[in-house]
């Protein structure tokens, strides 16, 4: 993997195993494991948060529950049919084990391309939101599709990007339950995953028409969260739809081929 593809996705987690290591797949006779781990936020909320790891990886480390661990890595995404349906997989493929940090013990750094466009809100205590879909490069022409949300003044600032900006985000993974409902009424919890950003950047502009203007340009390139972590308890009623469960696969605008490309995992 170039060096660019692997500083433009940058995972950090310090978390407790709540879910042993469980065989996935094999690549060029190197087996690869599933398990969970539980990140604590400040409110004391836990994020549970997906993983995959090399066995070689796992040599002389013990992941029984309840274990801490800490991990570098990325956050992936990939396609998964179910039901003749692409459902949108994300889990974070460990690259290094490092020493617990409960200082920091979740933090991610994306540098991709705005493949959907944002989508601003607010609900109903007056909060503001954006939801992103950022696709960021990596190595052998892939892209893992990423979504993310925006709180207040990051929100307007997202609410004017257009699909093919280059953006930069700082925030942690979050984990977040939400009700699907199925043929005949059953209602189902489904999890999905998604960053919540803590800092936001635009780092270029896909070439605009001269009559179209950019709302969030006004706002200035970076900001920080002025509502710090999200919490979904008193808000899920109005949540509960967006679930990512069949995401739309638009064309990523790659900086490295000057144009669009249909390439997903």
């Amino acid at each position: 993997m170039g060096y660019e593809q692997m500083q433009n996705n940058k995972v950090f987690l310090t978390g407790r195993i709540v879910e042993e290591p469980v065989f996935s797949h094999e690549m060029m006779g190197e087996g690869f494991y599933d398990f969970s781990i539980a990140v604590k936020r400040l409110s004391g909320q836990d994020d549970i948060i997906p993983m995959t790891i090399s066995e070689r990886l796992m040599l002389g480390t013990d992941f029984d529950e309840g274990n801490v661990i800490g991990a570098v890595g990325q956050f992936r995404s990939y396609n998964k049919i179910v039901d003749e349906k692409s459902k949108l997989v994300l889990r974070v493929f460990v690259r290094e084990l490092v020493e617990p940090d409960d200082t920091n013990p979740n933090i991610i750094e994306l540098e991709g391309f705005v493949c959907k466009q944002p989508v601003y809100r607010q609900t109903p205590f007056k909060r503001e939101i954006a939801d992103m879909l950022i696709a960021v490069n990596r190595a052998y022409n892939k892209s893992d599709y990423i979504p993310a949300i925006a709180w207040g003044r990051n929100a307007r600032f997202a609410g004017g990007f257009s699909v093919g900006d280059k953006v930069h985000v700082v925030g942690r993974i979050q984990s977040r339950v939400y009700q699907k409902q199925l043929e005949g009424g059953i209602i189902e919890d489904r999890t999905a995953y998604e960053v919540s950003i803590s800092k936001l950047d635009l780092l270029s502009e896909k070439p605009r028409s001269s009559y179209g203007t950019s709302y969030g340009t006004s706002y200035g390139s970076s900001y920080g969260s002025p509502y710090g972590e999200r919490e979904y308890g008193a808000e899920r009623s109005y949540d509960s739809h967006v679930g990512y469960e069949q995401p739309p696969m638009a064309p990523v605008y790659r900086a490295d081929d000057g144009g669009y490309s249909d390439r997903s995992n």
